[in-house]
């Protein structure tokens, strides 16, 4: 049986590459874009897309049936900084959207299932350097709090009913064709547009604040890589951690400034200063380069070396 896609949240920061790669390599019409409404984005334009509510069980459930869905990446998500000011609706999203395609999965409907996690399952307890596979978890975020309960329940799933979900903790993701999705790492996203357009950015983290990222490329390789990789290599079935490079808004500033000496960095902290201070400052992901075969190709040079010209 061929592979055939569904994508849930694929107008968002991950999904829109993350569709555009699945096409390249599975085909136009054997990957569905879907999202919650119809935008005019190159996602919708490029091949098969239906609105769908990442809530609603039987629009999934048809959306299923209708293109005898293989995989299916559920994407839909409400992030860290956002997920703060709504923190009923983020859990609701974010939970009940993943119960939905488990029990897909434990029906017997689809084979194989990519749940993105987070470093946010980590909290301020936890070891900041290079955060071990397994560690203390207290989150204290409502996002974390979400991600720590999701992962919970694909372990379960796995165990109980030998559902096939594979998932990694991504750190901060660094794109220059999205826009920002209401993160705390967004600041490494806006730095490079107000580099370009004003010589100027004031950061809204504190200017030490080490954090783990990872360029888009890096990230969207990673999910493919995990989800391609034969059932027995997936060790793990809660999350992988996730690592490329972690540096601090200090360190970027100074990478760009190799290419626009003139652009000068501020700092006026918010609310998202203290979920950022709950972060790993490092993450160790030997698990995931044993299991899977992971590694990165981006750092911080490479990345703004990128980033300036794709946005330039």
């Amino acid at each position: 049986m061929s592979t055939k896609i569904l994508i849930i949240g694929a107008c968002g920061q991950i999904g829109t590459e993350l569709t555009q790669k699945l096409r390249s390599i599975y085909g136009i019409e054997n990957v569905i874009a879907s999202d919650i409404r119809k935008l005019n984005t190159d996602v919708v334009n490029s091949g098969p897309f239906e609105v769908v509510n990442a809530l609603d069980f039987n629009q999934i459930e048809n959306l299923v049936e209708k293109h005898h869905i293989t995989d299916v990446y559920l994407m839909a998500a409400l992030l860290s900084a956002t997920a703060e000011k709504n923190p009923a609706f983020a859990w609701d999203l974010n939970m009940n959207s993943l119960f939905h395609v488990l029990n897909l999965a434990k029906a017997g409907k689809i084979q194989k299932i990519f749940w993105p996690s987070s470093i946010a399952v980590f909290g301020p307890t936890t070891p900041k350097e290079d955060t071990p596979q397994y560690t203390i978890m207290e989150p204290s975020t409502v996002y974390g709090i979400s991600k720590q309960s999701g992962e919970r329940w694909c372990e379960y799933y796995h165990n109980i009913f030998g559902v096939d979900v594979r998932s990694i903790r991504y750190p901060g993701l660094i794109s220059w064709s999205s826009p920002p999705g209401g993160g705390t790492t967004d600041y490494a996203v806006e730095i490079y547009h107000k580099a370009l357009s004003e010589k100027k950015y004031e950061c809204f983290l504190s200017s030490e604040t080490k954090m783990p990222m990872m360029y888009m490329d890096d990230a969207i390789n990673a999910t493919i890589k995990i989800m391609q990789a034969p059932k027995e290599e997936i060790k793990i079935r809660s999350s992988y951690n996730l690592a490329a490079m972690s540096f601090t808004p200090t360190e970027i500033a100074n990478e760009i400034q190799k290419h626009i000496p003139e652009f000068t960095i501020t700092y006026n902290p918010d609310f998202r200063q203290k979920i950022a201070d709950s972060w790993p400052a490092s993450i160790d992901d030997s698990s995931a380069r044993r299991d899977w075969g992971w590694k990165h190709e981006f750092d911080l040079d490479s990345m703004t070396v990128d980033m300036l010209e794709h946005l330039s």
